[in-house]
């Protein structure tokens, strides 16, 4: 288990419902990874991530799929590919992520609380 946090420390966190536009291989990555183009509503727009879920997930079934991310980490460059946002997943044994998204369609740029 990791260490407490207050509930200052949860509030600082900017998590959003967005629905992925765009998916393709990510080849440059060091570790298996996908790009990920992002909708998240006309408040925060489009977004980018690179997501190591290639254990689960092909490209073709993730447009369209709604996630939840973290939108206020800072951008890091991963290869030539600037991801600005961390989807979310369950991490299992060996690395297998299962994504997080909620169990209704909502409205993009949702913020989970």
């Amino acid at each position: 288990m990791k260490e407490t946090i207050t509930w200052q420390d949860f509030e600082k966190i900017d998590l959003r419902v967005g629905t992925i536009v765009r998916a393709e291989a990510f080849p440059k990555a060091r570790k298996p990874a996908y790009k990920l183009w992002i909708d998240f509503g006309p408040e925060l727009g489009r977004r980018r991530s690179s997501a190591q879920i290639c254990q689960r997930y092909q490209p073709g079934q993730l447009v369209g799929r709604q996630v939840v991310a973290v939108v206020n980490f800072p951008p890091k460059q991963v290869a030539d590919f600037l991801s600005e946002c961390l989807v979310l997943g369950a991490v299992g044994h060996a690395g297998d992520v299962v994504l997080l998204r909620p169990d209704a369609e909502i409205p993009d740029g949702w913020s989970v609380a």
